[in-house]
């Protein structure tokens, strides 16, 4: 469970943790029986200590602390007798102990940690007067600043530094996992909010009931949310779950043969039920520690070699400037690339997700850069054209120059050649700001692109340089 663990507490401490390993005792002498009686005690606790990725004030922190203190207490207790094996064997036994309690302490007031904890309590704060609280006065609105603000939060999270820890990655996977569930349920609503209006009950005899189980799993919606959050109790799962699997069982035994729009309605409101209890499964998922160490993860594993390829690939586009034969002929190779990231498995583990986002988003820099550079070689001005569109499209020629630099650039946020980056790229934005199409809808659309192109290579350059780590 925790294979790598006791290589970090070498690490940490300068000496192998031997788990309770058992000692050499051909002497059968009773202090030498209790020392071996211990340290299989501290064995059982090391696995525990491991893996846990709470905070001190836990409740669970306070028991392992009370456990390991008891066992430094009794290895003092143990009688050596002035003889050289019994003190080796004493302190051997101590500096475990030693060692545990001081990871222990470590994994729980890390910076990591902590600032693990605030990003869950903003997170927390605002699902409560976001959420929570409007279902409870009957609003039901969900604002996009909501959603925008839950994946600042995701990317923030993703950002936390683990140093490899697995107390760390555990405590980071927990925080995304939640949020990137709270995430879904949201966005569900939102889409919720777009569907057209139930169907009238007029149209079957089924409907009325299928609409009340749809104002149910709506109220579920936030229940669930709060649940994730850890606004209410951990009986309220079991609770919650209980509700809604009766209600699906309820679908499932209304009779509505011969009507395929109540059918299709039905199978809705099923699906809708199906998402909500899936993400239930959440509270009760097993304590599987090899789920944070993401160094030996085959999907890492195939994202990293798509972007070991993506570089080479980039390397020569930017060494021939992307023109010529060649520039056509890796985009059949970049877009089976693209497709390979999209079958790779995220386990629903936010983390392989957000790397296989970061991916997406390198490998797509690379196929725009094509595009554009393609355009520009075929575009053929003619003198009628608008000199409105004309300066459009004079600026994404500057803006494939641009891109260039930042495919290009590996450095970060504070080197000069980032800021002179930034400020070129906010030029442009500039530029097509004050580019006037005159009423012509050609100019209207290509500023439009132009601007969003030039965003996204501002947003690349910014994701490049955040540090960020599995």
């Amino acid at each position: 469970m925790c294979a790598n663990v006791f290589g970090v507490l070498k690490s940490l401490f300068g000496k192998p943790f031997d788990g309770g390993k058992r000692m050499d005792n051909g002497s059968q002498h009773p202090s030498m029986v209790r020392l071996h009686e211990i340290q299989e005690e501290v064995g059982r606790l090391g696995q525990q200590v491991c893996t846990f990725s709470g905070l001190q004030s836990d409740r669970e922190y306070r028991r392992l602390e009370r456990e390991l203190t008891r066992l430094q207490m009794e290895v003092d207790q143990v009688e050596t007798e002035g003889k050289a094996e019994l003190q080796q064997a004493r302190k051997r036994a101590a500096q475990e102990v030693e060692s545990l309690l001081r990871y222990l302490e470590e994994n729980a007031t890390h910076p990591s940690r902590l600032a693990i904890e605030q990003l869950s309590q903003e997170a927390q704060q605002l699902v409560e007067q976001g959420v929570v609280e409007p279902q409870r006065s009957g609003a039901a609105e969900i604002s996009d600043e909501l959603v925008d603000t839950l994946q600042e939060l995701v990317l923030r999270l993703t950002q936390v530094k683990t140093g490899g820890r697995v107390p760390l990655r555990k405590a980071r996977y927990r925080a995304l996992t939640r949020l990137c569930a709270v995430q879904d349920v949201i966005e569900g609503r939102a889409r919720q909010q777009t569907l057209p209006l139930p169907l009238s009950e007029d149209t079957h005899a089924a409907v009325q009931r299928i609409n009340q189980v749809m104002v149910q799993v709506s109220g579920a919606r936030s229940q669930l949310v709060a649940l994730l959050m850890g606004l209410s109790g951990r009986d309220s799962c079991a609770h919650l779950s209980r509700v809604l699997t009766e209600l699906m069982v309820e679908l499932d035994a209304l009779d509505v043969s011969g009507n395929a729009s109540v059918r299709n309605y039905r199978k809705r409101v099923v699906e809708e039920i199906n998402g909500l209890l899936k993400h239930l499964d959440l509270e009760g998922e097993g304590d599987d520690t090899c789920r944070y160490d993401l160094a030996q993860n085959d999907s890492i594993r195939q994202i990293e070699a798509v972007r070991g390829r993506v570089a080479q690939l980039q390397a020569e586009v930017l060494r021939q400037g992307g023109t010529g034969e060649f520039s056509f002929r890796p985009k059949a190779e970049l877009q089976s690339l693209l497709n390979h990231l999209d079958q790779v498995d995220t386990a629903r583990n936010p983390c392989i997700r957000e790397a296989r986002r970061r991916a997406v988003l390198e490998l797509q820099a690379v196929i725009t850069f094509l595009d554009l550079r393609e355009a520009l070689e075929r575009r053929q001005p003619v003198p009628e054209e608008h000199p409105s569109h004309r300066a459009v499209w004079q600026v994404l020629a500057s803006l494939s120059d641009l891109q260039a630099q930042v495919l290009g650039f590996d450095g970060k946020r504070a080197d000069k050649s980032y800021m002179m980056l930034e400020e070129l790229l906010t030029k442009q934005l500039l530029a097509l700001d004050a580019v006037d199409p005159q009423g012509d809808q050609m100019t209207k659309v290509a500023r439009k692109q132009a601007v969003k192109f030039a965003q996204n290579i501002l947003s690349y350059l910014d994701m490049k340089t955040d540090e960020w780590e599995y």
